[in-house]
């Protein structure tokens, strides 16, 4: 078998498995992914992660090559057909007041191939997430003497296919440019849940919007090449803004709820609205930052990002959302990359810090989200021009607050990818 049958074995195999395994558990979510299209979950892969999410000044982190959808200026970097995919989990714990609770999510996080084109030139596609909505709560409340529950629950997110193409200008300018096709289903459902010993009929009411439409990143890279191994490079990546095509679905039906407090099969529809066309606008959003790095030892670096989010539409509606802010703070070392007895040395070790104020305000209260990164990437055992690593990234962090009686949530994300190098698409005179 050659080798590039094998490693696209290899890749099937990883993808079959993945996707398996990939069945989203969630006992409790995020209230604050009520808004908007959700939680954004960012284009960086979890070494990028790992660092604070740092992407507009990344190219080559260490001595792997690896994709940063982010800034597709840096696929020009690509120099070997380089895979990778990924999964997550996450933790939170959510408060307020003196009440808690706990959940986890899980689920495939991302598939990304590079393939270079030229010795400055590169082609990147795949799969990633780019908002999340997720969440589970009630609020009792009394209605004449019977008591009820409002009880608020959402599910989905968009996910963002990408074809990117990067390319060298002269011996310091690298541009680049993705298209995408965002698409995905946001689920929203609220109801008044009667108690189950009152007599009765509970309403619910469902609202789904299936969004499908293009969108497009385009970045640019500047390095300096300060010694003969270290260099500086200043990037900026940005998002245009998007009108994405829209359908919303509305329904209200009744049902019962039994003695356990379950809810029951649906009694009838008393409201039903289907195929509703809209658009749903996403707004312009920038990131620029820097790093410094010495070739295959260490980097470190810092973005600032911004997001136009009081231009986001959904069809005629304006959500009140607004402005978003973000910096980024990381780096990763290298302690020896020809290490041959201390497999420690070899090891990538990553650290960042990351703060964004999101797009919402509850109670003129900015919802903030700070965090702090870590991660590490094993190289395993390579042959030839195969090179694999296993990257794993953590965040910890906290979203929201518990003044003015809103919710305090804590979280620790957890990311694991599987990252190939290899050279595909390539004839060799003995295999």
């Amino acid at each position: 078998m050659t080798s590039t049958l094998r490693n696209i074995l290899v890749v099937v195999l990883a993808v079959t498995g993945f996707s398996a395994q990939a069945q989203t558990t969630t006992t409790s979510g995020s209230p604050y992914s009520t808004f908007g299209v959700g939680n954004i979950k960012g284009s960086v892969l979890p070494h990028n992660r790992a660092m604070g999410g740092l992407s507009a000044g990344v190219r080559r982190p260490g001595g792997f090559f690896s994709i940063n959808p982010a800034n597709p200026a840096s696929y020009s970097s690509i120099q070997l057909t380089t895979f990778d995919i990924g999964a997550y989990g996450s933790f939170n714990n959510l408060a307020k007041g003196d009440v808690s609770e706990t959940g986890f999510n899980a689920n495939l996080s991302h598939i990304a191939f590079g393939i270079p084109v030229s010795p400055k030139s590169a082609l990147s596609f795949g799969l990633i997430p780019f908002s999340e909505i997720g969440y589970s709560f009630k609020s009792p409340a009394i209605i004449g003497t019977d008591t009820v529950n409002y009880v608020y629950n959402g599910e989905g997110g968009i996910s963002k296919a990408y074809l990117g193409y990067g390319v060298q200008l002269g011996k310091n300018v690298s541009v680049g440019v993705n298209a995408s096709y965002l698409f995905g289903k946001l689920s929203r459902f609220s109801s008044l849940r009667l108690a189950p010993t009152t007599p009765g009929v509970s309403t619910k009411v469902e609202n789904s919007t299936h969004v499908g439409g293009l969108s497009f990143d385009y970045g640019i890279q500047y390095v300096a090449n300060l010694s003969s191994k270290t260099r500086f490079t200043l990037g900026y990546s940005g998002t245009a803004q998007s009108k994405l095509n829209s359908t919303d679905n509305s329904f209200i039906t009744r049902f019962t709820v039994d003695e356990e407090g379950n809810e029951g099969i649906a009694l009838d529809t008393v409201y039903r609205r289907e195929g509703q066309k809209a658009k749903t606008v996403l707004p312009l959003m920038h990131t620029a930052g820097f790093t410094f790095e010495r070739t295959n030892k260490w980097m470190f670096g810092a973005d600032v990002s911004l997001g136009q989010w009081s231009d986001y539409r959904e069809g005629d509606k304006n959500p009140q959302l607004q402005n978003t802010f973000g910096v980024a703070v990381g780096g990763q070392i290298t302690p020896d990359v020809t290490a041959v007895n201390n497999y420690f040395k070899l090891i990538d070790y990553r650290l960042g810090f990351k703060y964004d104020k999101t797009y919402v305000n509850l109670q003129n209260q900015d919802i903030k989200q700070i965090a702090i990164t870590a991660g590490l990437g094993f190289p395993l055992p390579s042959s030839r021009s195969t090179f694999y690593k296993i990257n794993v990234g953590a965040e910890f962090g906290q979203r929201g607050t518990l003044e003015n009686n809103l919710v305090r949530e804590k979280f620790a994300n957890i990311y694991l990818a599987f990252t190939l190098n290899d050279k595909w698409f390539q004839k060799y005179k003995f295999d």
